[in-house]
């Protein structure tokens, strides 16, 4: 993790706060929303699914003492860019400001390049990318009016290091960290604005069931065991440690991901090599129907 020298309880730094959460309806962004609820945040949560937004919902109210008019459902398409002005003004209209937004909505790969069309790539970049940074320009302008907020966004270890079968998504993720990195240094008039980058690697979430392959109509078949990955609370929880300490990026994730990309940080021969030899692993177990992810952490741990 970069840290910034300074430790905040994430109680006393959230609490009351108003958070819009994308992607909310499932994996890390339904966890997040949860622990925020705990924590007495104000929530918007978004996703394109409102009938699973509305049993998060639900769930949020079980677990904490907020009310009913403390949680927006609010349903959202990251592709449908002309929608997101008006989306920012509902949460405004129902919240009076937007303390913090937590880009999490997209979709991982799981193909060749070779085999695929290259309309998943586009896909890929208007959801992961273009979908995100759209929504970001209407509530930093919010933010900049206020001189304070925090734009945190769910990035991903790829976003750092390169892998086989998710060229299209490693490129989104790569693009996310080129330009919020590049945004953080335009703000330096606006210090109370944060700029957070949150790269996770492997973690048990429904993220697998949805990821793009070699074609737009074609799903997953064999989503694999995910019990070898960081389970989805500890990755939320850390999540929120790094936006209460307003860390410019931290990585989450267990050994050997995490290693790799100290490896890709300080020593990229060695990563290189390194990420040839498990690329040629992860494409045999992809091949075979394994998890692509699966083998090589049991034989490493």
């Amino acid at each position: 993790m970069v840290h910034s020298g300074k430790c905040c309880d994430i109680k006393n730094e959230l609490r009351g706060k108003v958070v819009w959460v994308t992607g909310a309806s499932s994996g890390i962004g339904e966890e997040l929303t949860y622990q925020l609820a705990k924590i007495g945040a104000l929530l918007a949560i978004s996703a394109r699914r409102e009938d699973e937004l509305e049993r998060v919902k639900k769930k949020c109210l079980e677990i904490s003492s907020l009310s009913e008019k403390d949680i927006l459902v609010l349903r959202l398409d990251l592709t449908d860019r002309s929608s997101h002005e008006a989306a920012t003004n509902s949460v405004l209209k129902h919240f009076g400001k937007i303390d913090v937004l937590v880009n999490n909505g997209g979709r991982s790969q799981r193909s060749l390049f070779v085999d695929t069309n290259l309309d998943v790539y586009n896909a890929i970049i208007e959801l992961n990318y273009l979908g995100t940074i759209s929504l970001t320009k209407y509530v930093l302008n919010h933010m900049i009016q206020r001189k304070r907020g925090k734009i945190v966004t769910v990035s991903s270890v790829m976003g750092i290091m390169g892998a086989p079968l998710a060229t299209g998504y490693c490129a989104s993720k790569h693009a996310l960290q080129g330009f919020f990195n590049s945004l953080r240094t335009e703000l330096t008039d606006y210090p109370e604005i944060s700029i957070i980058n949150i790269c996770p690697g492997p973690v048990q979430s429904k993220i697998i069931q949805n990821v793009f392959t070699e074609n737009l109509a074609k799903s997953l078949e064999n989503s694999g065991d995910q019990s070898h990955k960081m389970p989805t609370d500890r990755c939320a929880r850390l999540t929120l440690v790094s936006t209460a300490n307003d860390l410019k990026e931290a990585w989450i994730s267990d050994h050997p991901y995490l290693a790799v990309c100290y490896l890709w940080q300080y020593a990229p021969t060695w990563a290189w090599w390194l990420m040839n030899r498990m690329g040629k692993r992860r494409i045999q177990n992809f091949k075979s129907g394994v998890d692509a992810d699966a083998s090589y952490t049991r034989k490493n741990k």
